[in-house]
C-alpha cells in the first residue's frame, strides 16, 4: 500500500503565530474577569483564583500547544473553548426559556448581596455601581435596604445609618465638587411620596428590564462578536493540528 506524502510540508507559520497572537489576546480578555467581585457570598479571593487558574491554563496550553507544535495540548485548549462556547449557548438559551426564573434568581442574588453589603468592601463598590449605573435603589424599592443590619428601620437598630440607604442610591448633583457619602442618612423617615425628592426610587431589577430591550441590539453584538472569537479560536487551533499532523505524517 502506498501512502501519498506531502512534498515540502511545514507547519503554516501564519496559522502557527495566529493562535499565539490570539491566546495572548485571550489570556488578557480573561485576565479581566478576575476584577469580578463576590457572588452570592462567595468569597471573591476563591473567585480569582479559578478565573486566574481556568485564565493560566488555557493560555498556557494554546501558547505552548502552537509555538511548541503539541497537538495533545491544542486540542485540550479547542476542546475547552468549545465546551465554554456550548455552555454559553445553552445558558442563553435557558434563559430566555427561563425568563421568570432568571429574574427571580437575579432578584435573590441582589438581596442576598443587600443583606452582606457591610461585610466586603468589593461588594459594597459592586452594588454602589449598580445603583450609581442604573440609577436605582435596592433590588425592587429602597425599601429592600431593610434586610441590611445597618440600614433596617427597627427602633432597636442603634445604627447611625439607621433607616437610610446608601449614598449610591441618592440623586446626582453635578454642582457637588465633593462626594456626599451622607447623603442617604434618613431619606426612609419620610414620607414615601417625598423620597424622589432625595433618592432614585426605581429597584435594580425593574431598571434592568426596561434597560435590556432598549439595548438588545447592543447585548446580541456582544454576545456574536464573543462566539464568533471564540469559534476562530477553535478554527486556529483545529488547523494548526491538521498541519502538524501532515508534517509528522510526511516524516
Amino acid at each position: 500500500m502506498h501512502y501519498y506524502r506531502y512534498e515540502n510540508a511545514e507547519v503554516s507559520f501564519c496559522y502557527k503565530y495566529l493562535m499565539f497572537s490570539y491566546n495572548i489576546i485571550f489570556w488578557g480578555v480573561l485576565l479581566d474577569l478576575t476584577q469580578v467581585t463576590r457572588l452570592h457570598g462567595f468569597d471573591p479571593v476563591w473567585l480569582v483564583l479559578l478565573v486566574g487558574a481556568i485564565t493560566f491554563i488555557l493560555g498556557f496550553a494554546g501558547c505552548v500547544g502552537a509555538l511548541r507544535e503539541n497537538i495533545c495540548l491544542l486540542k485540550f485548549f479547542s476542546g475547552v473553548i468549545g465546551l465554554i462556547f456550548f455552555l454559553e449557548l445553552t445558558a442563553a438559551v435557558l434563559a430566555f426559556v427561563f425568563q421568570d426564573n432568571v429574574r427571580e434568581w437575579i432578584n435573590d442574588f441582589f438581596l442576598a448581596n443587600v443583606k452582606a453589603y457591610r461585610e466586603d468592601i468589593d461588594l459594597q463598590n459592586l452594588v454602589d455601581s449598580l445603583q450609581k449605573l442604573n440609577h436605582c435603589c435596592g433590588a425592587k424599592e429602597p425599601d429592600d435596604w431593610n434586610l441590611n443590619v445597618y440600614f433596617n428601620c427597627t427602633n432597636n437598630n442603634p445604627s447611625r445609618e439607621r433607616c437610610g440607604v446608601p449614598f449610591s442610591c441618592c440623586l446626582s448633583d453635578p454642582a457637588d465638587s465633593v462626594l456626599n457619602t451622607q447623603c442617604g442618612y434618613d431619606v426612609r423617615k419620610h414620607l414615601k411620596g417625598d423620597w424622589i425628592n432625595y433618592i432614585y426610587i426605581k429597584g435594580c431589577i425593574p431598571a434592568l428590564e426596561e434597560w435590556l430591550p432598549r439595548n438588545l441590539y447592543i447585548v446580541a453584538g456582544v454576545f456574536i462578536i464573543i462566539s464568533l472569537l471564540q469559534m476562530m479560536g477553535i478554527f486556529l487551533a483545529r488547523t494548526l493540528i491538521v498541519d502538524i499532523e501532515k508534517v509528522k505524517f510526511n516524516y
